[in-house]
C-alpha cells in the first residue's frame, strides 16, 4: 500500500503542477512544450481545465492516505490517463501534433496508468 501511496502523492503534485503551469502561465508553458500560441481567449477555457488539474491533484494527495477507501478516484485517474493517451495517439498520428511534442505527455499517461492499475488495492471479498 506505501507504493501506492507514493504514487499516488506524485501524479497529484503532477496535475497541480500542469494546473499551476495551466493558470498562470498558459503561454510560457505551450510554447515551451512545443504548441502554438493561441489566441487570448482561450486562456480562459485553459484556466477552467487548470481548476480540474488543481483539485483533482489535491483529491489525489487527500486520498493517498487511504487509497482502498477512494478506489474509485484511482479508477477515474486511470480513465483520464487512458482518454489523455487515446487523445495523443489520435492527434500524433494525424498530424495536428508533432511526435517531439507528444511523446513525454503519452510516456506519462502510459506509466501512470500502468502503475496505477498494478498497485491498485484489492479489496478483500468479505461474505
Amino acid at each position: 500500500m506505501k507504493k501506492m501511496t507514493y504514487l499516488l502523492y506524485l501524479v497529484g503534485a503532477i496535475q497541480i503542477i500542469l494546473g499551476v503551469f495551466h493558470l498562470f502561465l498558459p503561454e510560457f508553458f505551450l510554447k515551451s512544450t512545443g504548441h502554438s500560441i493561441p489566441q487570448a481567449d482561450i486562456y480562459y477555457p485553459l484556466a477552467m481545465l487548470a481548476a480540474r488539474f488543481i483539485a483533482y491533484g489535491i483529491a489525489l494527495i487527500y486520498i493517498a492516505k487511504d487509497p482502498l477507501k477512494y478506489i474509485l478516484w484511482i479508477q477515474f485517474m486511470i480513465l483520464i490517463q487512458f482518454i489523455d493517451l487515446g487523445a495523443g495517439i489520435f492527434y500524433t498520428m494525424n498530424g495536428t501534433v508533432n511526435i517531439t511534442d507528444s511523446a513525454f505527455p503519452m510516456f506519462n499517461a502510459t506509466w501512470i496508468i500502468v502503475l496505477l492499475f498494478l498497485w491498485m488495492p484489492k479489496q478483500s471479498s468479505k461474505a
